[in-house]
């Protein structure tokens, strides 16, 4: 089998702090956590046992994960509001439909993603097929909503055509990452919402998730959700009908599971350091090892799905070890920095038996 170049100072510095996790691929399910994190969490439900916390201790935490997000993703930091669940921003961008329009959504996309606009009243969703999203906007479409890359499938979409004809017919764009950041090099800006639930690339705590706001959607959302940790003085915001809520995205925020934000900050900051083009090279590498050992198509992608409708190759991967998930009856191997080419290898042999 091919092996990878070299990973760089900074790159290998990072796998070392997930251990030997030989086996396991299903990043797309949920990420490991790096020994920053872990330590991190250990130390924190310490102080909380010693009664040593307060929930004010928490915000400098969050407000660096904010900024360690914005820099992973290149946008200003006044532009990430910070959630726990991909559906529940996901709600916050449906409200913001005027009724009538058009939402234009991949199909078979991820649910969380595509089920608060079907629940939206008057909105008027339209799903096509991934690879015909550009072309199916028109200047009635509203939003064009859709997953960079496909939880099923690894798929990557073609951001750049959906964006230019979002452009041209005046629509706006709103793209869940949780299944790119971190793996795949994103940049929040050429999209105008970003969503992205922190748990599987970013390696973080369930319970994280952001999203970015852009110049013309700000215009255009409503903080429906707002609640006291959107105000813009977080703690005169506790009580009554007239707190005045954030100018910037903070005004979008959720109030935070706040155990989960410690882990965040180490594995989210780990990441914002790294080059996650080198990443993204050495895992769709894997990728496409795999689909040639095993004779599928070619899928330079980290994530590679095939047909498995029975389970069988399934749990044949299980009983030799291997940590893989299934989806829509296909198998699902997910490559992250961690993994190497003896992962494919154990792959191989487990399905050809």
């Amino acid at each position: 089998m091919s092996i990878l170049t070299a990973p760089s100072h900074e790159l290998a510095a990072a796998i070392a702090e997930f251990g030997e996790p030989r086996g396991y691929v299903a990043t797309a399910s949920i990420g490991i956590p790096p020994r920053r994190a872990v330590e991190a969490l250990r130390a924190d439900l310490d102080a909380w046992a010693r009664a040593d916390r307060d929930p004010q201790g928490y915000d400098p935490v969050i407000a660096r994960t904010r900024d360690s997000y914005a820099t992973l993703v290149g946008v200003d930091a006044a532009r990430v509001a910070i959630g726990s669940q991909t559906s529940v921003q996901a709600a916050a961008v449906a409200a913001s439909v005027p009724p009538g329009a058009e939402v234009l959504v991949a199909e078979r996309d991820f649910s969380s993603l595509i089920t608060p606009f079907t629940q939206q009243p008057g909105a008027n969703v339209r799903a096509v097929p991934l690879g015909a999203l550009a072309d199916s906007i028109t200047d009635e479409t509203f939003l064009v909503v859709y997953s960079l890359v496909q939880s099923a499938t690894g798929v990557v979409a073609d951001a750049a055509s959906i964006a230019e004809a979002a452009v041209r017919h005046g629509a706006l764009t709103f793209c869940d990452t949780t299944q790119a950041t971190g793996v795949l090099p994103v940049s929040a800006s050429d999209f105008d919402i970003t969503v992205c639930h922190a748990y599987k690339w970013l390696c973080s705590p369930r319970g994280v998730s952001f999203l970015t706001i852009g110049s013309a959607a700000d215009a255009v959302l409503r903080p429906t959700q707002g609640g006291w940790y959107a105000g813009e003085e977080v703690w005169q915001s506790c009580y009554g009908h007239d707190i005045t809520l954030a100018a910037d995205a903070r005004r979008f925020d959720v109030s935070p599971a706040w155990q989960a934000w410690i882990g965040a900050e180490q594995s989210i900051g780990l990441f914002a350091g790294l080059d996650i083009a080198e990443i993204w090279e050495r895992a769709s590498g894997l990728g496409e090892l795999l689909c040639e050992e095993l004779g599928l198509p070619a899928q330079r992608q980290a994530i590679v799905a095939w047909p498995d409708p029975d389970g069988a190759q399934l749990a044949a991967m299980a009983a030799a070890g291997i940590r893989i998930s299934g989806r829509a009856g296909r198998a699902r191997a997910s490559f992250h920095l961690w993994n190497t080419a003896d992962d494919v290898e154990a792959i191989v042999r487990a399905v050809r038996g």
